[in-house]
């Protein structure tokens, strides 16, 4: 086979020798440049490295959005809305527990009729850490009577108990014996309160 095509090649010369050299020597002319553009950027590497990092440092500095690619950023239209929702996660991220804004005006999500007690931050009552909730709140640091017990809520639900507190916002924060579960433990700092409020069934609504 390599012998049939060596033979057909040799043919091919004879008889347009004329073709077949203008054809070589024009793709040595068009060789040429490419062969000199690759000794030059191969003497100057260094040159041409230094002028590819600055380039890529000046569009850095002076238009960041095209030098990074950040397409996110450029859709993105930073209107009077977009800038006090910014604003409102940034105040959020520095208000202390309970402070957060709430969507009061909304209606329960559920609502349930079920017995109250009521406990306070002694051992007898909780365990050997009788300051701190399931959750990690600490309530003797924190002193506000906001915070109670319940089994079948998750933590951090807000609830109202509007027949005993009106509008007043309960947080779930701690949880009761396992043996209890549609019940609820307000949380009090006397114990005498605690003692004088007993047992009281009340409607709960969940937020």
């Amino acid at each position: 086979m390599s012998q049939l095509f060596i033979k057909q090649f040799v043919n091919f010369l004879k008889e347009d020798a004329f073709f077949a050299r203008t054809a070589i020597y024009w793709i040595f002319d068009v060789c040429k440049p490419v062969k000199k553009a690759w000794i030059c950027a191969k003497r100057d590497t260094l040159n041409v490295s230094l002028v590819i990092f600055a380039t890529i440092i000046g569009l850095s500095v002076f238009f960041p959005t095209i030098a990074n690619a950040d397409i996110e950023q450029e859709q993105i239209k930073m209107n009077s809305e977009s800038v006090s929702l910014i604003v409102e996660a940034m105040k959020n991220e520095t208000r202390p527990f309970g402070r957060l804004t709430l969507s009061l005006d909304a209606p329960p999500r559920r609502s349930y009729k079920i017995p109250l007690t009521a406990y306070t931050s002694e051992p007898a009552q909780t365990d050997d850490t009788p300051c701190i909730t399931a959750s990690g709140l600490d309530v003797c640091e924190r002193d506000i009577e906001n915070v109670v017990a319940a089994n079948f809520l998750p933590i951090g639900t807000r609830v109202r108990i509007p027949e005993l507190y009106g509008e007043r916002v309960f947080y779930v924060e701690d949880r009761m014996n396992e043996r209890y579960y549609y019940k609820m433990d307000i949380w009090m700092k006397q114990k005498s309160d605690a003692k004088i409020f007993g047992v009281k069934y009340a409607t709960i609504e969940v937020f």
